[in-house]
């Protein structure tokens, strides 16, 4: 019986930190860079010290509504030190086909996006950009996009804290309060 709850405690522990036990982060979110939608450089070096929430997004997709709550956590926190950050990627059902104007137009005029947007990359495979791939190397296959909206949260250090599945809206009690816990830290 001693055995048996070892082994429950282990396998317990494992799926707790298993993602994160073998993060040897040689490199922080911020030694990446994107381009906006305008074609300049966006570094992550810009937001060093601050909360990121990166979310792989597409303007065909179901989940295209929470464009709208994604907004409405940048307005509220951005003063406290959070970056929503819209990650456009046609990954998944080919659901962004635009053009890097036509994305910036879509997101304005229909949602009236003011958080940082970066060019169209693919965020899954051995040719996603370079972000994901250190998101997957340190914090496991639930740093991996399955769909469109799915969330990576960057925590003050650089380091993935947590990701959150498409389904988790950005305005949900789960999401705001792990933003919210991060912010008092």
């Amino acid at each position: 019986m001693l055995k048996l709850i070892k082994v429950i405690i282990f396998l317990v522990m494992i799926s707790i930190f298993g993602n994160k036990v073998n993060a040897n982060y040689d490199k922080l979110a911020y030694d990446f860079q994107f381009n906006d939608l305008d074609g300049s450089p966006l570094s992550l070096s810009e937001y060093k010290g601050k909360i990121i929430i990166a979310v792989n997004v597409a303007s065909q997709c179901g989940f295209t509504k929470q464009y709208e709550d994604m907004q409405k956590v940048w307005e509220k926190y951005q003063s406290k030190g959070i970056i929503m950050l819209g990650i456009p990627s046609n990954d998944f059902g080919k659901q962004e086909p635009g053009t890097s104007k036509e994305i910036k137009n879509f997101c304005e005029a229909k949602f009236g996006i003011t958080f940082p947007m970066t060019e169209k990359v693919l965020v899954k495979g051995p040719e996603a950009h370079p972000f994901y791939i250190w998101a997957k190397k340190n914090h496991g296959e639930s740093a991996v996009p399955k769909w469109n909206f799915h969330k990576i949260i960057i925590g003050k250090d650089g380091k993935v804290v947590d990701t959150f599945a498409s389904i988790t809206n950005p305005s949900s009690r789960r999401f705001i309060k792990a933003l919210e816990s991060l912010i008092e830290k």
